[in-house]
């Protein structure tokens, strides 16, 4: 039983599983930063604005899969730890059942919702009205399809099959990206690009279901039992609640822009948004391979948990922060080469300030996970309900008083104090991570100055200020490895044994 328990918490199977998340969600994000501008030229500046609120309507709506896809791994993970696997087939179709009816609610009061949203909140053309209103309702029927991918891919992370999962979802990101493109090309609609998109999701759900089949023997409409789903929705409630009211701050300012300002300035706005949030492929590729791991050893191996917490913040960090420095450091000349100087011009700014905030938003992924295997999602739902009656009205008042720059200013100051609350919650609830949390507290916080200095000092003081915080976040990260870590950094050749191992 517990070597099960430590070989699903390996170093192996942790960067195995990064690695393959990496890909899965990295190689349509190239092509997606290469389309994008591809897609602003073909749909124009203001249906750009709409199509990118859209996407976060779905995002939205991804919601009312009410937390089952994690409770999912975190439930099924605990039980392949312990060699429990009686009924796992009724709880994987119980949970799946329940998702399927809610989410056609969801998406029919959606879908009825777009109308209103469209010609009373927003700032839409009335020329766009009918072509939005079928593009977002085209999206909206999706839903279903959105929320059935988030449960069944709860059970591959589960059983640890990231390559198997990872490999069927590949082609389908990219088409994901490439297939408005070329609707675009014959069909100049938003709606046609929508079409695509819903074609993409339906593809990813069936293939999801051949690989979870053997994993899972005996699916079938027969081993439905709401019973079985009752404690996965008693905790997944939990985390359904702390992911809507994070999914509707992160997408909160961008409707606050569209309806107090235009639909180009939610270009502006969003597009750098959407920009630094491209930096979670990593933290959400760490999340995904720690969750499993944590909650099969959380209950048993207290070392190899800490040890798991340690390596996916300093992780994160070591990637996210040379990364998020550049970006503040050629905000205007990236922008420019990716959308032109137009573009550019009218978004630095908010993109310089969304890097500062892109690092906490990234290794907040880590504690909010320990804290997820521990069995305590409320506290994170309270933390984000917290955050929202602080952070929407703030963001609204910066934004009328300074510009969308101003609705930046509150996503930084949100995703620092964000990830400073999960920190403090993961040692609360788990007292042996107290002393990693205090040993990455320091790298973090250079990290945050010197992105803050890169983000607002000429060129040239800004890259002596990001060489130095590199340095020092690297000395301080050094202090915080364990005696064993730093012995296989100072000789990589055992790092690769023990990974083979």
């Amino acid at each position: 039983m517990s070597e099960d328990r430590g070989a699903r918490a390996s170093g192996r199977r942790l960067v195995a599983g990064i690695a393959w998340n990496l890909l899965g969600r990295g190689l349509p994000l190239v092509l997606a930063l290469l389309l994008t501008p591809v897609l602003v030229r073909q749909l124009g500046i203001e249906r750009w604005g709409l199509f990118t609120l859209a996407l976060a309507l779905i995002g939205v709506l991804g919601m009312l899969d009410l937390g089952i896809g994690p409770a999912l791994t975190r439930t099924l993970s605990a039980r392949i730890g312990a060699g429990e696997r009686e009924g796992e087939a009724a709880l994987v179709v119980s949970g799946i059942a329940v998702l399927g009816g809610l989410s056609i609610a969801g998406a029919a009061a959606g879908w009825f919702a777009v109308v209103p949203l469209v010609e009373r909140v927003l700032n839409v053309p009335p020329a766009l009205h009918d072509e939005a209103i079928a593009a977002m309702r085209a999206l909206v029927a999706a839903a279903p399809l959105v929320v059935v991918n988030a449960a069944l891919w709860g059970v591959l992370a589960a059983h640890q099959k990231f390559r198997a999962a990872n490999l069927v979802t590949i082609p389908v990101g990219i088409f994901y990206y490439l297939g408005p493109v070329l609707v675009l090309s014959v069909w100049n609609s938003l709606l046609g690009a929508m079409l695509a998109l819903v074609a993409c999701r339906l593809v990813n759900t069936i293939s999801y279901l051949w690989l979870v089949r053997p994993l899972v023997p005996g699916i079938s409409v027969s081993a439905i039992r709401f019973a079985n789903a009752l404690p996965l929705l008693r905790f997944g409630g939990w985390m359904t609640f702390a992911s809507a009211l994070s999914q509707a701050l992160n997408y909160a300012d961008r409707f606050l822009v569209g309806a107090l300002l235009s639909m180009a300035a939610v270009a502006f706005y969003a597009t750098p948004l959407d920009l630094v949030m491209r930096f979670w492929i990593f933290p959400v590729a760490v999340a995904q391979a720690l969750l499993p791991a944590l909650a099969s050893s959380v209950h048993g191996l207290s070392d190899g948990t800490v040890a798991l917490l340690r390596r996916g913040v300093l992780l994160i960090g070591a990637i996210v922060l040379p990364a998020a420095l550049l970006l503040a450091l050629f905000a205007h000349p990236l922008m420019a080469l990716w959308l032109g100087p137009v573009f550019a011009d009218g978004s630095a700014g908010v993109t310089r300030i969304l890097a500062v905030g892109v690092l906490f938003s990234c290794i907040a992924f880590a504690p909010g996970s320990l804290v997820e295997a521990v069995g305590r999602p409320e506290l994170l739902a309270a933390f984000t309900l917290a955050q929202g009656l602080v952070f929407v009205p703030l963001s609204a008042l910066l934004l009328t008083t300074i510009g969308i720059e101003g609705a930046a200013i509150a996503w930084a100051l949100r995703s620092a104090v964000d990830c400073a609350g999960r920190l403090f919650l993961a040692a609360r609830v788990f007292p042996a991570a107290r002393r990693v949390v205090a040993g990455v507290a320091l790298p973090l916080a250079a990290g945050g100055a010197g992105l803050f200095g890169a983000a607002l000092l000429p060129i040239a003081a800004a890259a002596a200020v990001a060489a130095a915080t590199l340095i020092l976040a690297s000395a301080l990260a050094w202090r915080a490895l364990a005696e064993q870590e730093r012995a296989l950094l100072r000789a990589p050749h055992h790092l690769l044994r023990r990974l083979r191992a």
